[in-house]
């Protein structure tokens, strides 16, 4: 299990911390290096070398997104470089993009995965994290926003550590334990201690009833062209359950179904993708997209059909998924990149690890980061006000 982040290394962001001073005039970064100018090759140089795996922004990943998603275009980067090497880069857009907020402070691109973590290069770390930081202050900016990066990863740690040198400290804006999994450990032992014997039972129950629908099928599509076809089964099962009655599935919105399809294919080129799909006969129950980065997996995406549910597709799959990752020598650990008390993920991978929004100052005693921090405080309480709403009003209307 990863450490737990400490909570005495950092300032936590709090309504009774907020000050309510005047916001200075909206200060927009000069012009930064659009991301898709970075060239891919050194890009890739880079994502080989650094300190902490994030496959969200592998070039093949994040330029897809900020192509053609919707909300997540355009974005620009913050990089760093020695003697012509790429050691350093964080996708970024200004502040009043992330948050509607019009204040002098960039933020981390989000690349659909949950999570945001910057790539530095191993050996020269924090020289990375010390020339990003002063290529954002040359641009204007007050503040980075890391969101959703692990609060205990040699990224941070390596950011933590040039700010120490600088009398300045980081503010936590969030945080929460996300499941992961422990890839090195055998999977039916692991399965064992996560679920317990009874639930194992009805599990394989369910299987076996699923199966005489027609024999069972783990597959994994690697190479392009098995992606390519795989991701149309799963853009197919995701549109069919929930998300699609929502409107919210991938291949119901133009500019996701086209990053998604790009982004597939361009990383199983480079043995960075894989998606796996459980059928029953010809008919496929559920699919995921498992992202690779070092030796780390990431479980993007679960798409199931939901006429199969009473056989628990997903947790199946997942289980196959379990099986699969600790079989490979190449991959340690596995990212769930799942929210808090995920109902599926969190009672099999049972390891954690905190992910979280960090405010990084720029300058010791910034006058202005205080005001940054109050609208950050204030734009999360209103959007947590406004999804328990739309949570009481799903309940409300669920129960009509």
């Amino acid at each position: 299990m990863v450490d737990i982040v400490d909570l005495t290394e950092v300032r936590h962001a709090s309504n009774s911390g907020a000050t309510t001073r005047r916001s200075p005039s909206e200060a927009l970064p000069e012009a930064l290096q659009p991301l898709d100018a970075v060239d891919p090759v050194k890009w890739r140089e880079l994502a080989d070398c650094v300190t902490e795996p994030n496959a969200y922004y592998l070039p093949g990943w994040e330029l897809a997104v900020s192509a053609t998603s919707p909300g997540r275009t355009g974005a620009s980067a913050l990089a760093a470089w020695n003697n012509n090497r790429l050691v350093g880069l964080m996708p970024v857009v200004p502040l009043a993009r992330a948050y509607k907020i019009p204040l002098p402070a960039l933020a981390s691109a989000h690349p659909y995965g949950t999570l945001c973590t910057p790539l530095l290069h191993r050996d020269i770390a924090q020289d990375a994290a010390a020339q990003l930081m002063r290529q954002a202050r040359n641009c204007g900016v007050h503040a980075l926003i890391l969101r959703e990066v692990a609060l205990n990863g040699a990224t941070m740690k390596a950011f933590n550590e040039v700010l120490r040198r600088d009398g300045i400290r980081p503010r936590v804006l969030q945080w929460h334990l996300r499941a992961s999994l422990d890839a090195t450990r055998d999977a039916d032992e692991l399965m064992r201690d996560a679920l317990g014997g009874r639930k194992l039972k009805e599990l394989r129950r369910q299987r076996h009833r699923l199966a005489e629908l027609g024999s069972l099928s783990f597959e994994v599509a690697r190479s392009r062209d098995e992606v390519a076809n795989a991701i149309e089964t799963f853009l197919r099962l995701e549109a069919s359950g929930w998300k699609g009655r929502r409107r919210t599935a991938l291949a119901q919105v133009e500019g996701d179904a086209i990053f998604i399809r790009r982004a597939t294919q361009e990383l199983a080129e480079t043995g960075h993708c894989e998606i796996v799909t459980l059928r029953a006969g010809t008919t496929p129950v559920a699919a995921g997209i498992v992202l690779r980065h070092q030796a780390r997996a990431f479980f993007f995406k679960l798409g199931v059909d939901e006429r199969f549910a009473k056989y628990s597709p997903g947790v199946q799959l997942t289980l196959d998924l379990t099986r699969h990752l600790c079989a490979d020598p190449s991959i340690k650990s596995a990212d769930s990149t799942a929210s808090p008390d995920h109902p599926m993920i969190n009672p099999i991978w049972r390891g954690r690890f905190a992910i979280g929004d960090v405010m990084v100052p720029l300058r010791p005693k910034d006058a202005i980061v205080p005001v940054i921090h109050a609208a950050l405080v204030l734009h999360r309480t209103a959007r947590e006000l406004a999804r328990r709403g739309v949570h009481a009003i799903r309940g409300s209307n669920a129960k009509r």
